[in-house]
């Protein structure tokens, strides 16, 4: 019997703080939720245009250390399956002299023990799962990265003085 009323009064209190939790939820007023989507739910907007791909074949600079390089231009049509990677084309120790691309890191010849294969390897075969084609477009949110080596430059001038 106690037992009983123990699982009611646990069931009341869930029910109690649900019922609370969706009158707060709904008491929050339409202009005070922030969204990127610009309409209400129930309207299908229009979609922006597609921005163009940057292709400029100019290596951009990192923001920071082990970040991917991004590919500095268009791979539309690239074929990139378990038969045939495109980038492998250009990129391969083989073609870079052909080719002028840089080599892609040595890392990407390692096994998951650091053993450096003969091939590329598994792990690192779909190259779009870490390095992607830039924009031009702007921004969707505010940005304020600061790059590490202007943090340790601003660092060391106040130390200065």
């Amino acid at each position: 019997m106690k037992t009983l009323q123990l699982v009611s009064a646990i069931g009341l209190l869930a029910f109690g703080s649900l019922m609370m939790t969706a009158v707060s939820a709904a008491s929050i007023p339409e202009d005070k939720i922030d969204t990127l989507r610009q309409a209400p739910i129930n309207v299908e907007p229009t979609p922006p245009a597609m921005q163009n791909v940057r292709n400029t074949d100019v290596k951009e600079v990192r923001n920071y250390p082990m970040q991917p390089p991004v590919i500095p231009h268009k791979i539309d049509g690239y074929q990139l399956d378990l038969k045939v990677n495109k980038c492998m084309a250009c990129h391969a120790r083989s073609r870079i002299g052909d080719s002028q691309a840089p080599m892609v890191s040595v890392t990407h010849y390692m096994d998951r023990d650091n053993n450096f294969l003969a091939e590329l390897s598994p792990r690192r075969y779909f190259c779009t799962q870490c390095h992607v084609p830039q924009l031009d477009a702007k921004l969707l949110v505010e940005n304020d990265f600061v790059d590490m080596e202007h943090l340790i430059k601003t660092n060391t001038e106040q130390k200065k003085h």
